[in-house]
């Protein structure tokens, strides 16, 4: 049977490998289709982290304040990723950065730990760093805005 220290520890390794395959497919549609094409999908993908922590206050049912506090995440990460969709990418790189901090601060510390799995919250970590560490690579010095493909 797994130590809840060898599983917390398996869970950081897998987040880091998601993370370097989103990564990947990021860098590909990027470099291969258009940018924005990569920026989308990093967009999308944040969305849905943040959502997941709504969808779990949902199920669980915690006091009501708690759905709201989760769906004004979700829309915060949700204007910072739109941010950067279009805009410098360093808007998408800290909401990326910003996440695990939500990830740890209120679902492991926090009372949001009552209805968050313990393998989503760090799995998240390493998973958002490895694609903030991306972001902040691939477009590194990027106060650019995204290319018009119209121009």
């Amino acid at each position: 049977m797994m130590t809840h220290s060898e599983l917390i520890r398996l869970v950081l390794i897998a987040g880091a490998i998601g993370g370097a395959l989103l990564s990947l497919i990021a860098f590909l549609l990027s470099k291969f289709t258009r940018d924005i094409v990569g920026r989308t999908l990093l967009v999308t993908v944040l969305s849905a982290a943040a959502g997941a922590y709504f969808g779990f206050a949902l199920i669980a049912r915690p006091a009501a304040i708690w759905g709201l506090i989760e769906l004004l995440q979700v829309i915060g990460f949700g204007v910072l990723g739109l941010m950067g969709w279009r805009g410098s990418a360093k808007w998408l790189a800290l909401g990326w950065a910003l996440h695990p901090i939500w990830d740890f601060g209120v679902h492991h510390l926090g009372p949001g730990r009552d209805f968050a799995p313990v393998t989503y919250v760090f799995s998240c970590i390493t998973f958002d760093w490895v694609v903030t560490a991306y972001i902040l690579i691939y477009y590194r010095g990027a106060n650019h805005r995204a290319p018009n493909p119209r121009r």
